[in-house]
């Protein structure tokens, strides 16, 4: 998808986001650093090795169900299309959501499965790639 954006970018070429370089540059870089933040406290929360074995919901994951397909789509992919400079590259961006949430479903049926009771009340109050900050208490 990204390269059906590079390739429609020149019938696009009056939608520039912005003339100004040092500010597409920060708003990349600031983004690029919470993504890999977020990626980083993923990993930390539950380390490659304890994958599969618990349902985790501390760390990262007590804000996002995946927070690493969630530091990528909502933050890094965001930051390169600023960067990009072109807003057919937001467009990419917003598409990748609902792509990626068509997607996802299968992991999460598995994940379902494996802990039926706690991973529906974990999805209940946790945003898959984007954390939930307003929850209805229940």
């Amino acid at each position: 998808m990204l390269l059906a954006a590079y390739f429609l970018e020149d019938g696009f070429a009056h939608l520039k986001i912005s003339s100004n370089e040092l500010l597409r540059w920060s708003v990349f870089i600031g983004l690029c650093v919470v993504s890999g933040s977020i990626m980083l406290w993923s990993v930390i929360s539950l380390p490659i090795t304890e994958r599969g074995k618990r349902l985790t919901t501390t760390g990262a994951f007590k804000y996002f169900r995946h927070p690493l397909y969630g530091a990528f789509l909502s933050f890094f992919n965001f930051g390169l299309a600023v960067l990009l400079n072109n807003w057919i590259y937001i467009l990419w961006a917003v598409i990748q959501h609902p792509l990626w949430h068509w997607l996802i479903r299968h992991e999460e049926k598995l994940m379902e499965k494996r802990f039926p009771v706690e991973y529906e009340a974990y999805a209940a109050r946790t945003g898959r790639f984007f954390p939930k900050f307003f929850r209805q208490n229940k």
